[in-house]
């Protein structure tokens, strides 16, 4: 299926030359004078080889066609991560390579969006916020202003963010999966 280079997003697999190619970054650039394009950062599906592409944001792109179905993250072990299908109750064990970034953010009984491809999933899509507890951060300094700095703070899953002054340990908070940060205080 064609599709212009402006509307790939993360997490499409693209067919190029007949090989298979998982979306890791796709951004568009509007210069003032010239061309708009958009750059794609790629990995190659069969051996995890990244590349990276720029094309005319009108160009078109052949995306592969995979299959988008909801699973339920059950567990990670040495074969891989499991998931379950939310349909059938069938399992299916995705390698790490393919959840790659997204692993730290996997919760037990979490639905994803998995790119199935051959009965191979090939891609992942996680739900745009999840919500962690905060279990480090510094104490706030005094005269820090609530509206201009943010201090660093490592979540229950390890990775690092900042967060708000008046955020410490023990406080729930909403991030983004795509790069971590920080949106609001958990409301539960």
């Amino acid at each position: 299926m064609k599709v212009i280079a402006s509307q790939v997003r993360k997490g499409n697999i693209l067919e190029i030359e007949g090989k298979l190619y998982s979306v890791l970054i796709a951004e568009s650039f509007h210069p003032g004078k010239g061309t708009p394009t958009t750059q794609i950062d790629m990995r190659r599906l069969s051996d995890g080889v990244k590349i990276s592409n720029r094309y005319k944001t009108t160009e078109q792109v052949e995306r592969a066609f995979v299959e988008d179905r909801d699973f339920s993250y059950l567990y990670q072990d040495g074969e891989g991560f499991t998931f379950m299908n939310t349909e059938n109750y069938e399992q299916l064990v995705v390698s790490p390579d393919v959840v790659g970034d997204a692993a730290p953010y996997l919760q037990e009984g979490m639905v994803v969006r998995l790119s199935i491809f051959e009965d191979q999933a090939v891609g992942i899509v996680l739900p745009q916020r999840v919500t962690l507890e905060v279990v480090e951060t510094e104490p706030t300094t005094k005269g820090q202003t609530a509206s201009s700095s943010y201090k660093p703070a490592v979540l229950s899953n390890g990775v690092r963010t900042s967060v708000p002054p008046h955020i410490g340990p023990g406080t729930r908070i909403v991030v983004l999966t795509e790069d971590g940060s920080y949106v609001e205080r958990a409301k539960d």
